[in-house]
C-alpha cells in the first residue's frame, strides 16, 4: 500500500511555486519539499487544511491511495 502525494501536480495546476505556498501556509520550504517528494511519514490535518485552502482544492486532490501490485 502506498499514499501518493500529488502536491507538485496541484502546484502546477494553480501556477504556484513552492515558495509561494510556503508563505501562504507558514511552513518552511524544506518541510513542504519533504511532503512533495513523498518522504513525509505523516501530515497534520491543520497543515493539510491550510494547503487545501491555499490551493483551493480537496484533500483527495493532493493525497492518493494506490495498492502495491
Amino acid at each position: 500500500m502506498a499514499i501518493i502525494v500529488n502536491l507538485d501536480v496541484m502546484l502546477a495546476k494553480r501556477k504556484m511555486s513552492l515558495t509561494e505556498l510556503s508563505e501562504k501556509v507558514d511552513l518552511t520550504i524544506s518541510n513542504l519539499s519533504i511532503l512533495k517528494t513523498g518522504k513525509a511519514k505523516a501530515i497534520r490535518f491543520s497543515t493539510l487544511e491550510a494547503i487545501c485552502e491555499a490551493l483551493d482544492c480537496q484533500p483527495g486532490d493532493i493525497l492518493e491511495f494506490r495498492e502495491d501490485e
